[in-house]
């Protein structure tokens, strides 16, 4: 069994611990969440197309929950010679640790300044582009709001916020369709009855999805005057903002 493949959830466990980012986690990442979000390889190709058309010279552009720094890197490759910096920020260890490896895998001359950090601390200046790729499902809901604020104030005129999340929908049969068809998508990449609930439970108090309206009443209560879905399949999306 390739040892990059997440087993995680395989074994039935008496206890389900709440989900985190641990060294465990971290290891099999990039099968995981491969397997887990639908389009995720389209969403993270976009970001480089995204920056090639909105990332201004001298900027920056930050990376807010970078994991493994797949979008970092799908950045970085778009943006050489316009002398900007990315700031790269998560806060485990082990997906720092293991994102530090693979930047230095490829030759740039765009310098990553990789923090281990809560993003909530990090304050956003000079920015052309923010990445809040399946990171604010994460937060507490009562800071997502002050996390809008901060990145709408440290954004240039004209930069962009792309934001992906799994979403959760009002209408109730629209979400159990979406919801059968993601657990189909799952199934479909190998993952057993037994790793999807018992995956499905250690989320359950972490994970707090919001609806596509409550996103866009976020961001426009907050100054973002244009916004638009750019990528949806079944219950996981991509939205643009434009300050």
């Amino acid at each position: 069994m390739n040892s990059n493949q997440d087993t995680i959830y395989a074994q039935a466990c008496e206890h389900i611990s709440d989900f985190q980012f641990d060294d465990r986690v971290a290891g099999v990442f990039s099968d995981m969440i491969r397997r887990s979000v639908p389009g995720y390889g389209q969403i993270i190709n976009t970001l480089g197309d995204f920056a090639d058309k909105c990332v201004t010279p001298n900027s920056k552009i930050y990376d807010l929950g970078c994991s493994l720094g797949a979008a970092t890197l799908s950045v970085r490759r778009r943006i050489e010679g316009r002398g900007c910096e990315i700031i790269a920020v998560d806060n485990s260890e082990s997906m720092v640790e293991r994102c530090k490896q693979n930047l230095s895998a490829y030759v740039s001359e765009t310098p990553v300044d990789l923090i281990c950090a809560d993003i909530r601390d990090i304050e956003i200046q000079d920015a052309s582009m923010v990445i809040l790729n399946f990171t604010m499902q994460f937060l507490a809901p009562e800071d997502r709001q002050t996390l809008i604020a901060k990145i709408y104030q440290g954004l240039k005129p004209g930069g962009i916020l792309v934001l992906s999340e799994k979403l959760v929908f009002e209408d109730e049969p629209v979400q159990h369709l979406l919801d059968e068809l993601h657990l189909d998508f799952k199934r479909a990449n190998g993952y057993s009855e037994l790793e999807i609930s018992q995956k499905r439970s250690s989320l359950e108090h972490v994970m707090k999805p919001d609806t596509l309206p409550q996103h866009q009443q976020r961001l426009e209560a907050q100054g973002f005057s244009h916004f638009s879905v750019w990528f949806q399949c079944f219950n996981f999306a991509s939205m643009v903002a434009i300050k």
